[in-house]
């Protein structure tokens, strides 16, 4: 008679497994929880207890850690050594694991970390050219349907499975030592910014489109046990999403929630292209296009408001790749739905990012992400002109647009409204030279963020040249002193942040 094992924390259609395995002419062996549940649908179970001779002990710690239930997991039949151990011990082979684990993440503790269920789930995998192991519910059906039909689970079901297996108990250890780096282990120890190790569990969540460009494939995965706001945002129409839909449209998004005022961000190649904060959302929007319509086409628009009818009808006149936003009123989506390329996504606000990953050969660069601090406290006038209290909020304004853009990266802005952006160029003085030509004037009396420091009085003098009355930049460079007295000549505010924001 082949026998199952049954031991699950999620419960998902463990009885009705059990119902039809029984039906089927199968041995049910269960313990806990599993065996209460399988035993109230009218199953005949044998706990694992009166298997193995020795009760559940140690606070229910040890319960499968036994030789009848792991001889049983590992033994290979065809091996005659394998079939005398067996006979000698009494130790039944089991055909069928079906094991989910302690949720650890849900609530991270030394009793969620569990043993026997790893134990089982790694024997039977490795065990998988005789037994098949099920940790996800979604696979009873087809564990079910081969069984039926084939008498056992084939060879590949059973080769997918354990791979699906080792990947789970794999996950699961990745939760623990992601713990213990938070200071988990509860010693007082401070956790370290950058553990020694770091282990990463991602699992496929969508496949794209395609990736970067249409000849090569991409997908979306998230870190095992986790969920951003990409798995809760809801795509109201438009065709799938690309690689750079879901690159670009995160930019967008995380740089529109630096704003509490209702606030626009245009990204085109994950860089904003325009961006403005006003009364309604309508009217930052208009702003935000304003500032370079040419980059604007194609591009991604974010929204940190309900999108309403009347800015509804003014997205509808520019092509557009991705619009975003919290919701949307009922006549605003149905008149952006008309478009029937246009991508429209309602989303909650970004989380937090642990790290920030970069790919090398064999391996990877990691750092903490760059948050952007606004402290007046701690930022320094270092000119003879103080900025105006307007001229205060648009360098704030300006240095946290200016942090979202690829280095080097020069913005000029006035009354909360991008005007010219210079990105990813390899001196500061072109990015400049971008950022005032994209102006066209319009930022004259406004002011100008650079994400690091003037290496020569150039750049100042290109803002000046560009009319900007105020400046922002993070000091530190060996030629401050002349660029202060560039400021100077020309009557120049200029703010020193202390901090630089590179972006690449």
């Amino acid at each position: 008679m082949p026998t199952a094992l049954l031991s699950v924390y999620d419960k998902t259609g463990i009885a009705d497994l059990a119902t039809e395995l029984h039906a089927l002419g199968w041995r049910i062996i269960s313990s806990g929880g599993t065996a209460k549940v399988v035993a109230e649908r009218g199953v005949p179970v044998t706990d694992v207890a009166d298997l193995t001779g020795v009760p559940a002990i140690l606070d229910h710690r040890v319960v499968t850690l036994h030789p009848k239930v792991h001889g049983g997991l590992l033994a290979d039949p065809t091996k005659p050594e394998h079939r005398a151990d067996m006979q000698a011990y009494g130790i039944e082979a089991i055909d069928l694991v079906v094991v989910n684990l302690y949720p650890f993440a849900s609530s991270p503790g030394i009793e969620l970390i569990d043993i026997g269920g790893p134990a089982m789930v790694r024997a039977s995998a490795k065990n998988h050219a005789h037994v098949a192991i099920a940790v996800d519910p979604d696979d009873y059906d087809v564990v079910l349907a081969e069984i039926t039909e084939h008498g056992s689970v084939t060879t590949a079901t059973r080769r997918r499975l354990a791979r699906d297996a080792f990947a789970h108990s794999a996950a699961y250890d990745a939760q623990i030592v992601s713990w213990f780096d938070g200071a988990g282990a509860g010693d007082g120890a401070e956790p370290e910014a950058l553990p020694p190790t770091i282990h990463l569990s991602l699992e496929r969540a969508e496949t794209l489109r395609y990736g970067e460009n249409p000849h090569q494939l991409g997908a979306r995965y998230r870190f095992a046990g986790a969920h951003g706001w990409w798995d809760s945002m809801v795509q109201h129409g438009g065709k799938a999403l690309s690689y750079l839909n879901l690159y670009d449209t995160e930019a967008a998004w995380r740089l529109v929630h630096s704003f509490d005022q209702p606030a626009c961000v245009i990204v085109k190649h994950a860089n904003p292209c325009g961006v403005a904060v006003a009364g309604d959302i309508a009217d930052a929007y208009r702003l935000a296009n304003a500032c370079d319509p040419v980059s604007a086409f194609g591009g991604i628009v974010a929204l940190n408001r309900t999108v309403p009818p009347a800015l509804a009808t003014s997205l509808g006149e520019v092509f557009t790749e991705v619009v975003v936003a919290p919701d949307y009123d009922d006549d605003a989506l149905a008149a952006l739905l008309s478009k029937k390329n246009l991508r429209v996504i309602a989303a909650n606000a970004p989380g937090e990012w642990l790290y920030d990953f970069k790919p090398i050969d064999g391996g990877m660069i990691v750092q903490q992400p760059d948050p952007v601090d606004v402290d007046r406290d701690t930022w320094r006038v270092v000119t003879r002109a103080q900025p105006t209290e307007p001229q205060w909020d648009d360098l704030v304004f300006a240095w946290e647009v200016c942090a979202a853009v690829s280095s080097n990266a020069i913005v000029y802005a006035k009354q909360l409204q991008a005007f010219g952006i210079g990105a990813g160029q390899q001196n500061r003085l072109d990015s400049a030279r971008i950022a005032a030509e994209r102006a066209a004037g319009r930022a004259a009396g406004g002011v100008c963020a650079s994400d690091a420091f003037f290496p020569f009085r150039d750049g100042l003098d290109a803002a000046a040249a560009a009319g900007i009355a105020a400046v922002i930049q993070p000091g530190g460079s060996v030629r401050d002193d002349e660029v202060i007295a560039a400021a100077d000549e020309h009557g120049i505010a200029m703010v020193f942040t202390g901090e630089r924001h590179f972006r690449h």
